[in-house]
């Protein structure tokens, strides 16, 4: 299967409703607007369209609105996030994920109103509750930022 931004997927669909029970993440800060091939225990892909009403365009920068590279690791943990609960299951839902650590982070090109941000998150390993992940995230098929990234999931 093809996705309309181009990717080709063997896994799991998670539409924006189902990633919002999955993850207790809201508007404004919701960076997925879904997920598609989703493999549990291995990777899934975030498809954030960057509208021109996004919160953040008002002041980073009015004059040339660019999407803060925090904000493009932030969709790399969300898609993560989900990864983490299809994974687990249920019982993971809605529970908080917190950054570890950071490492690796690359901003190679901006990302502008009217991108389709498509974000690539691979596990690379997992002890108990804590996570670590490759993610990238490109538009049009072009990098535009990469990190690797650590999280902990945590009970309530």
């Amino acid at each position: 299967m093809t996705d309309p931004a181009g990717v080709v997927s063997s896994g799991v669909e998670i539409d924006r409703d189902r990633v919002m029970e999955m993850i207790p993440h809201r508007h404004p800060f919701l960076m997925v607007d879904k997920v598609i091939d989703a493999v549990a225990n291995e990777r899934a892909t975030g498809i954030k369209d960057v509208s021109i009403d996004e919160y953040y365009f008002k002041g980073h920068f009015p004059a040339r609105p660019v999407m803060p590279g925090v904000l493009i690791v932030e969709a790399m943990a969300q898609t993560a996030a989900v990864l983490v609960v299809h994974t687990l299951g249920r019982e993971a839902e809605g529970k908080l994920v917190y950054f570890m650590s950071i490492d690796e982070a690359r901003f190679r090109r901006p990302v502008v109103p009217g991108d389709r941000l498509v974000v690539h998150v691979t596990k690379q390993r997992n002890r108990r509750n804590v996570w670590k992940f490759e993610g990238r995230a490109e538009v049009r098929g072009q990098l535009v930022a990469e990190a690797v990234f650590a999280a902990m999931i945590l009970d309530d």
